[in-house]
């Protein structure tokens, strides 16, 4: 037969973060808090931010998700577009834009604008909240989602 032993648990007190840890955390903040600091003090241009370039095409386009994975798409006169079943990231934006408007107490079912701009790059832009998703930046299967609910070349 075998038997367990059980071992006795340090006390509580005995559990600390070694105080190099905790000065490497202080001097992370700080360098944080004097970055953002300089960043702000002198105006300096912001990076990582999408290029604004002119819209080429858009839609408007009203998405009504089911549950976890079905999106009907529509116009906004409520004409349908398109019922997926498996609707993946065109679900995933639904939701948020749902859980966005629930945020800013806007109701369901507003249509929001899907565009394609001169640089390529591709939005989805809901007008009763002000949010927006840069969708190029998910990959160019979550984009080719959207894109082909768009017009080929130019246009509304």
């Amino acid at each position: 037969m075998v038997h367990a032993t059980l071992r006795k648990s340090a006390p509580r007190g005995d559990e600390k973060i070694p105080k190099p840890i905790l000065r490497l955390m202080l001097a992370l903040v700080l360098a944080s808090l004097a970055v953002t600091t300089y960043a702000a003090l002198t105006d300096a241009p912001h990076v990582g931010v999408p290029v604004d370039s002119p819209v080429i095409a858009e839609r408007q386009l009203v998405i009504e998700t089911g549950d976890a994975q079905s999106v009907t798409l529509y116009a906004p006169d409520r004409t349908l577009i398109e019922h997926l079943d498996h609707g993946g990231f065109i679900t995933v934006v639904g939701s948020a834009i749902d859980r966005e408007r629930a945020v800013h107490r806007q109701p369901a079912g507003a249509p929001v604008t899907l565009v394609r701009r001169a640089n390529g790059r591709f939005s989805v832009i809901d007008p009763a909240t002000g949010w927006s998703m840069e969708l190029t930046i998910f990959g160019a299967d979550n984009e080719a989602a959207f894109a082909r609910l768009l017009p080929a070349e130019g246009g509304n």
